[in-house]
C-alpha cells in the first residue's frame, strides 16, 4: 500500500465503491474523476523531467516542481540550492516565487503544484502560505531520505523545546518587541495574507 501513495489509495477506494454499486458506466468515470480532481500526468512528468535534468546537468538537487492553473503551466523550476548558494532555493519555493510573480499575486488561488518529491518542511510551509488548491507529488519523503535528503531530523527538532534544538532558538524579548504586531492589527489599509 505504501508504494501506491494517497492517489492510489483513493483510486482503490473508488474501484471498491463502484464494484458494489449497480451502475458501472458513467458513475465510475465521475467517481474516478472526483478522486483524481484535475490530476494530469503530463505535469508530473514535467516535474520529474526537471528533477532528472537537474541531476544530469549539475544545475542543482534532484527535485523539480510545476505550478498549474486552468490546465496550463504557470511556472516551473528545479532545485537551485548549490548554484544560487541559497538554502531556500528548493524547487517548490522557486516555482511558487515564479508563479506568484507571473500571476501578480502572493497566493496561488486556483492553482495546483506538481512536485517530483513530497515537499520538505520548509516547502510545506511555503505551500501553505501560497494556498494552492492541492499538491501532487511523485516520490515520498522516504525516497528522498534514501537518496540522501532526510528531513526527519527537522520534524524531530520542531518537537523539542527551542533551547534544546541542535541550533538553539533563544527568546530574547527586548523593549519594543510586539509593537510591530500591535501596529499591524490597527493598520486599516493593510493587505492581509
Amino acid at each position: 500500500m505504501k508504494t501506491w501513495g494517497k492517489m492510489g489509495v483513493a483510486l482503490c477506494c473508488v474501484c471498491l465503491l463502484s464494484a458494489f454499486s449497480g451502475d458501472k458506466g458513467q458513475k465510475d468515470e465521475e467517481e474516478k474523476e472526483a478522486a483524481n480532481h484535475s490530476y494530469n500526468p503530463k505535469f508530473m512528468q514535467e516535474a520529474i523531467r526537471i528533477a532528472v535534468e537537474n541531476v544530469k546537468n549539475g544545475t542543482g538537487g534532484p527535485f523539480g516542481a510545476v505550478v498549474v492553473k486552468d490546465g496550463k503551466v504557470i511556472a516551473s523550476s528545479g532545485n537551485t540550492v548549490t548554484p544560487d548558494n541559497d538554502p531556500t532555493a528548493h524547487a517548490e519555493v522557486n516555482a511558487i516565487r515564479k508563479a506568484c510573480k507571473a500571476l501578480g499575486s502572493f497566493q496561488l488561488t486556483g492553482c495546483e503544484v506538481y512536485t517530483s518529491c513530497e515537499p520538505c518542511p520548509m516547502c510545506l510551509g511555503a505551500i501553505y502560505w501560497a494556498r494552492p488548491e492541492r499538491v501532487y507529488y511523485a516520490c515520498t519523503k522516504e525516497d528522498a531520505a534514501d537518496g540522501g535528503f532526510d528531513d526527519s531530523f527537522i520534524y524531530k527538532e520542531i518537537a523539542l523545546k527551542e533551547a534544546e534544538r541542535s541550533i538553539p532558538f533563544l527568546n530574547q524579548r527586548e523593549e519594543g518587541a510586539g509593537e510591530e504586531f500591535r501596529l499591524w492589527k490597527e493598520k486599516e489599509d493593510k493587505v492581509e495574507y
